[in-house]
């Protein structure tokens, strides 16, 4: 083994050295109140832009003076807001049976389903449609709940003479009216009729472990939204519309949600929707944010608590679900339909969440709920 050699360094050449060494490692660095003073602008300057960015603007109520026109026939309410409607079938003061729909999410009273005028006309049904607060032509609702949506459809029924009792038809997330009128106003109804209702993941009613599986198989980008409606509602208008991160499929109506069957029947029987602009004519937050807010926060009661409305058989309630549905998971409407074994359960195989708009389906729906067929 070869010996190590040993050189002799000066005492001058060593403090050069030493001094050479502690001014390369040394960083410049801001006083720590200066750098306190820095973070706490920061956060500031970053919680105002937050705030500001999740505050909506004011609603562009129709009618108003920068809002959109009046076009449609509205009743006045009780509160001072007006509900737009729109007529089908026969006329009123001749129907056999009056039902009352409910639109979805971002839709508005064009949107029900179309019923034939033979059917209409051979079992006597008149239909009134309305745009749901904030929808269309409707009057934006800022206190709006569960129970103030059977209080509107109650007042709408009163407002245009439909009599003591009626019939109810919902889809999708128009159900958040539904399940209400069935708990407040059931001495109201006829009968009622939920198409593929959108249920809360979060209802206490669901076994942890079913709404958990099912919320997995939504999308990511769609669990994050019902998360923000849900925790942090506050933030939904933000979450709605900013642009940092993929928004909620059914706000940018992306067709990855619809079935093979959905597309089908979009194509085939939906037709192209020249009032597309009056759906959130008077504002994302007082139509789409309200929905989300209302459909997935903590609901003032549990669906499956609800009694049987008609105990003695003088109407029925309905649940149609399509077990193809990428919206709505048909494993919590099975276990809504055995928890309440009241209501009548309609798997349509194959149908995915658009069914209601298949040639002749609204048709069978209403026959299903008015004389039991």
């Amino acid at each position: 083994m070869a010996a190590g050699t040993t050189r002799k360094i000066s005492a001058a050449s060593a403090r050069a050295h030493t001094r050479k060494s502690k001014q390369k490692s040394s960083i410049p660095c801001l006083p720590s109140g200066v750098l306190k003073k820095v973070l706490v602008v920061f956060f500031i300057g970053l919680f105002a832009w937050v705030f500001q960015a999740a505050r909506p603007p004011p609603p562009k109520t129709c009618g108003s003076p920068n809002g959109p026109p009046v076009t449609a026939p509205r009743i006045k309410l009780s509160d001072g807001r007006h509900l737009a409607y729109k007529e089908v079938g026969v006329a009123k003061d001749k129907a056999k049976y009056k039902v009352v729909f409910v639109h979805g999410f971002d839709s508005c009273r064009h949107d029900m389903p179309p019923l034939s005028q033979d059917t209409a006309e051979t079992l006597g049904i008149y239909v009134v449609a309305f745009d749901r607060p904030g929808y269309g032509e409707s009057d934006p609702h800022s206190n709006r709940t569960l129970s103030s949506m059977a209080s509107d459809v109650e007042e709408l029924a009163d407002k245009l003479g439909l009599g003591s009792k009626f019939y109810l038809v919902g889809f999708s997330l128009g159900g958040q009216a539904l399940w209400p009128c069935i708990k407040y106003i059931p001495h109201r109804l006829a009968g009622a009729a939920l198409l593929a209702p959108v249920t809360n993941y979060w209802w206490r009613g669901f076994p942890s472990n079913l709404s958990s599986e099912a919320f997995k198989k939504e999308f990511l980008r769609d669990q994050w939204g019902l998360r923000v409606a849900h925790y942090a509602p506050w933030l939904t208008y933000w979450w709605t519309t900013q642009k940092l991160f993929p928004r909620h499929s059914v706000v940018v109506q992306s067709p990855e949600v619809l079935s093979a069957q959905d597309l089908e029947i979009v194509t085939k029987f939906r037709p192209v929707r020249e009032y597309e602009a009056q759906v959130r004519q008077q504002g994302e937050f007082e139509s789409l944010c309200r929905d989300l807010i209302i459909g997935f926060g903590n609901w003032e009661f549990e669906p499956m608590d609800l009694e049987n409305p008609f105990p003695n058989n003088e109407g029925s309630v309905h649940i149609f679900q399509g077990d193809e549905d990428m919206l709505v998971p048909a494993s919590l409407q099975r276990y809504i339909a055995e928890k309440l074994p009241w209501i009548h359960y309609h798997e349509l195989p194959g149908a995915g969440h658009m069914f209601p708009l298949a040639e002749g389906m609204m048709d069978n729906i209403v026959k299903t709920l008015t004389k039991g067929e």
